[in-house]
């Protein structure tokens, strides 16, 4: 083989300084990523936050009527509670919406504006809720005045909210609350059934 073709042929064998240098480069910045990431996951096993809860604790029925022409009134005292039980982290609730409807009739949304609760803490959020007269159905009037007779009426509530916290140097961690409930009452005297009313997070 002629020298000045091997040499060409072992010259194009060599690897660029910067290939490798981006190489190690890369190598560094993997290694990196790992190791925050066992880190985060050590320290939220170390301090297992507690997820942010939406519940309903109380509420009252305050009017309940409905009249031949198959219209219902109604009015609602609704008590929703934000709950943080961390110990170490404030939470921030956003974007609440909670519908508030009977045999698939809306009656009512539910909203709140951003709020702040502190650590191992909670906050109260007292709705009234008062309907416009809601066009039943003669399927739906029925059971209503089966309601009456049994003394025992529900509407739904279902809805959502967002929570954020921050945990230390793990940054913020988010969720949603996602909340389904039957809400029970004793129509004759407006007296709240009390059930588990807890949100959902994801």
């Amino acid at each position: 083989m002629p020298p000045a073709f091997k040499r060409r042929l072992d010259s194009g064998r060599r690897t660029h300084p910067l290939v490798w240098l981006a190489a190690i480069i890369c190598t560094i910045i993997a290694i990196a990523v790992v190791i925050a990431g066992i880190v985060v996951f050590v320290g939220y096993l170390i301090i297992h936050p507690r997820m942010p809860v939406i519940s309903v604790t109380n509420a009252h029925l305050d009017l309940l009527t409905n009249d031949y022409a198959g219209l219902l009134q109604t009015q609602l005292t609704i008590v929703v509670v934000a709950q943080n039980g961390n110990a170490k982290a404030h939470a921030t609730f956003s974007d609440i919406k909670f519908k508030l409807s009977y045999q698939d009739r809306a009656i009512a949304v539910l909203v709140a504006e951003t709020f702040f609760v502190s650590k191992n803490s909670t906050k109260d959020l007292n709705y009234v809720v008062q309907s416009s007269s809601i066009p039943l159905t003669p399927e739906q009037m029925e059971e209503v005045n089966n309601a009456w007779k049994r003394n025992e009426i529900g509407f739904d509530l279902k809805g959502d909210a967002r929570t954020q916290w921050r945990v230390g140097p793990l940054g913020s961690l988010k969720s949603m609350c996602h909340l389904n409930c039957l809400l029970k009452f004793h129509p004759l005297n407006g007296s709240y059934i009390p059930s588990k009313c807890n949100s959902r997070s994801n």
